[in-house]
């Protein structure tokens, strides 16, 4: 682990419990970490991920650190103060959007899973940036391997279900803002159904809801 320390964060008010992750969408790991150490940019995250597996340490745990932005997750709206940001290098959607690479994968789960033993996290609150704020991020994107992390006891990876609930209802329940269903829906599919990610309600996200309730408990 390589520490590259940003003066991006701040006191934390509260105990952690989530885990954000993140694309970098810049064009090289070089540019992003220049930007997250940039007093002016006023953006950080606690750690970043190269593509070669490459961790770089950028803010202690324990400080609140500036990756999430404008968010909301079951209710709560300052992400940054109870959660713990991952950036993974990656160009995104408007800099040519690529699957990540096993060392990259390999590194995250590594890191996560450290993260996780020392934090009461659920596998709820183990979310992308475009669950927290759906109607502004796609990241970390339909290509992020969500179910490799949770076959590593990251996060939740669901079975499909029967189910007969509005599937907004569904939504809101699990945690998203439904301000925007469109785009809660588009959210949820690009992490759990990124196969087809179309903001549609169909049978199958209805029954991913279903499922991801069921696994949540």
């Amino acid at each position: 682990m390589i520490h590259t320390p940003s003066p991006n964060f701040g006191p934390r008010p509260v105990g952690i419990d989530m885990l954000v992750l993140h694309y970098t969408g810049m064009t090289s790991a070089a540019a992003a970490l220049a930007r997250l150490c940039d007093p002016a940019a006023e953006v950080s995250a606690h750690y970043l991920v190269d593509e070669d597996g490459t961790v770089h340490a950028m803010v202690a745990e324990e400080m609140r650190a500036w990756h999430a932005g404008r968010s909301w997750w079951r209710g709560e709206t300052d992400v940054n103060s109870r959660s713990i940001g991952i950036e993974l290098v990656n160009p995104g959607h408007e800099f040519g959007y690529r699957p990540f690479p096993p060392a990259q994968i390999a590194a995250l789960v590594d890191l996560a899973q450290g993260i996780l033993a020392r934090h009461p996290i659920p596998p709820r609150n183990v979310v992308g940036h475009a669950d927290v704020a759906p109607s502004r991020k796609q990241d970390p994107g339909e290509l992020f391997p969500w179910a490799t992390l949770a076959a590593a006891g990251i996060g939740l990876w669901p079975e499909p279900d029967a189910a007969t609930d509005d599937a907004v209802a569904m939504l809101e329940a699990y945690g998203y803002d439904t301000s925007d269903p469109t785009a809660a829906i588009t959210a949820f599919q690009r992490h759990f159904r990124p196969a087809r990610v179309d903001g549609v309600v169909d049978g199958e996200t209805v029954a991913l809801l279903a499922g991801v309730l069921l696994t949540a408990g």
